[in-house]
């Protein structure tokens, strides 16, 4: 009998102790339980005078080590199940962000999992870069013995589908891994097919990790307990990604002028009662609902009754309940004409099946409604559902701090709008924050936390911040935080946007952080304010030699905001910044850069 399961009235424990003690036992593995009795046993021998004794015949045991790479939590999430499988089969496992690898630990490993997404053009995640580079250099070890398996995450209506798990598979192979279970490739719509592939990948590694735990045994002496410390229980709301909270809505006020070509909008949720909390630096993410007239016209153009039932998974929804609530109809991808064109027999769609090219060609601009539209085809309404995937919810960077606003949470929305193939266009989630829905309506809403982008613990030291357009989200957030909290840290923003008099985001409060002191610094590019375009990083190459000595003096460095061209520019001129002023070579500042990425000092959140 383990000791969580001694009753109460013949337990030597106080009713404090045994709540901590429960606490840790039920997170625990049979070789860590085995592992904490041995040792256990030896202090409490030695206590006694008598001589340290061994752990009870436990030895060290293989550990199955999951690392993650995730841009917007998916991947964690996922890694996170793995490890929560594989401890129920009774194995030791260890999940950890790629951010916090040392890759040089990979020639330890015996038995690793990669859990990883893809972003851009076939890109790793931020957290994932060094350790992709790694294993593509003149460093990588040999990994003869290693034993992978390997799990993408990604979006099929782009190019490079789940391209970075190929090259993490594809990378450690080379250098002679060997696979355990067979990678999965998956879209968005994940959730059933990863569920699945964890199942068969626990049950591969399982016997392998027994065979090479036969025979193993170390002693423990008492008193060398390493990192057993004492971690605070933290409150954990009952509100996540599979249980959402229906939160409701406050103000949604614009804060882009009249004549601007960009609508962003100030949103304002209240999380009150559902016991969620964030930090700076989390993002929120939002179910929204498909807009209702835009399902009517495409059950129409169908000639489907509303009212028919469907079944999704194992619960019935009717037809057009379902199509507004579960399924994505903004975002189209190649899964849906393939499907489409099949169910219903259409050959000028078929084509596209052949050519990726030409599929990527047409979907570009095209929402789902579109598709069916151009090509209205007779099916069933549980055709249609098969045709369709679940809908993701969308994340957006938190604008608030929780010091300041508490029960709220705030965001910065930029609404898509376009006009195309005859129609005016909506983004899926943007759309219904700005157009669909109003004050005191519910919307259903959880926490993604993202400890890769975080302020620097101690609050003397100097940031940077570079937040362009919505990107500035954050960084209000940062400046929050620091506001309610004291710091003492000196503060610098970039922001940029088209026109100062008309895309100026929450230039009233950053005039007020200035004002206050908070704000040390703050450096603006309106780039179509003048003849020659002004961007952030054309900035930052001005301020070149302040920034630097920023950076000498321990600045943390953050990037929010586009990916594919922001992020690259502002990359691109802090490693000239490094190289002009620290009078380095190219190599020397890209080393620079690569100190600050593994302290912690320079971190991105782009998307």
């Amino acid at each position: 009998m383990f000791l969580s399961q001694i009753p109460q009235a013949i337990s030597p424990l106080s009713p404090e102790q045994a709540a901590l003690f429960q606490q840790l036992a039920g997170t625990l593995t049979p070789v860590q339980q085995a592992w904490i009795s041995g040792y256990l046993a030896g202090a409490a021998n030695s206590a006694a005078g008598g001589p340290v004794a061994p752990a009870a015949a436990v030895g060290e045991a293989a550990t199955l080590t999951v690392l993650y790479g995730s841009q917007t939590g998916n991947a964690r999430g996922v890694a996170e199940s793995f490890g929560a499988k594989a401890r129920e089969k009774g194995l030791d496992v260890t999940v950890v962000n790629m951010a916090d690898y040392k890759p040089n630990r990979l020639k330890d490993e015996k038995f690793v999992v990669i859990v990883v997404s893809t972003y851009g053009e076939g890109e790793p995640p931020e957290p994932a870069e060094k350790l992709h580079a790694f294993l593509a250099s003149k460093k990588a070890p040999k990994l003869d013995g290693l034993k992978v398996a390997v799990l993408g995450l990604g979006d099929s209506s782009y190019e490079f589908f789940c391209q970075t798990a190929i090259d993490f598979e594809d990378r450690l192979a080379n250098l002679g891994a060997s696979v355990s279970f067979e990678r999965a490739l998956l879209d968005v719509d994940y959730d059933d097919d990863a569920d699945a592939w964890i199942g068969g990948a626990v049950d591969a590694f399982e016997p392998e990790l027994a065979e090479d735990n036969k025979g193993s045994a170390a002693a423990i002496p008492a008193g060398s307990f390493p990192g057993f410390g004492g971690v605070p229980a933290m409150p954990v709301s009952q509100y996540g990604k599979k249980n959402p909270f229906e939160a409701e809505l406050g103000a949604v006020q614009k804060i882009t002028g009249r004549d601007s070509t960009k609508d962003v909008r100030h949103v304002e949720i209240s999380l009150k009662g559902s016991g969620l909390t964030y930090r700076a630096g989390d993002a929120l993410g939002i179910y929204f609902e498909n807009d209702g007239n835009e399902v009517d016209a495409l059950l129409d153009a169908l000639k489907l009754d509303p009212a028919e039932e469907v079944t999704l998974g194992e619960e019935a929804r009717r037809l057009r309940q379902a199509l507004i609530e579960d399924f994505e109809l903004t975002q189209s991808y190649p899964g849906f004409v393939e499907k489409y064109a099949s169910t219903t027999a259409n050959a000028d769609l078929a084509k596209l099946s052949g050519d990726k090219a030409a599929m990527r060609d047409y979907i570009a601009g095209r929402q789902i409604y579109d598709i069916i539209r151009e090509h209205p085809g007779a099916l069933s309404a549980q055709d249609l559902a098969g045709c369709l995937r679940k809908q993701q919810p969308r994340l957006y960077s938190i604008a608030s701090s929780q010091r300041e606003v508490e029960d709220e949470v705030h965001l910065t929305v930029g609404v898509v709008e376009y006009d195309a193939f005859g129609q005016t266009h909506l983004g899926g989630c943007s759309g219904f924050l700005g157009h669909r829905i109003e004050e005191g309506d519910k919307i259903r809403v959880f926490v993604e936390h993202n400890d890769s982008f975080r302020l620097p613990e101690n609050p003397e030291t100097p940031v940077i911040m570079v937040g362009p357009g919505t990107g500035i989200a954050p960084f209000r957030s940062f400046l929050q935080d620091r506001d309610a909290a004291g710091a003492d840290g000196r503060n610098w923003l970039f922001f940029g946007n088209p026109h100062f008099t008309q895309d100026f985001l929450y230039q009233v409060e950053l005039q007020g952080f200035l004002k206050s002191g908070l704000l040390t610094r703050l450096s603006v590019a309106f780039s179509r304010d003048q003849d020659e375009k002004i961007y952030v990083q054309d900035r930052i190459l001005e301020h070149g030699a302040e920034i630097y000595e920023w950076l000498e003096d321990g600045a943390h460095f953050y990037v929010c905001g586009d990916a594919n061209h922001m992020a690259k520019d502002v990359h691109a001129a802090l490693l000239k910044v490094i190289e002009t002023h620290g009078k380095v070579s190219g190599q020397a500042a890209e080393a620079y850069l690569e100190k600050l990425r593994d302290g912690k000092r320079y971190q991105k959140d782009v998307y």
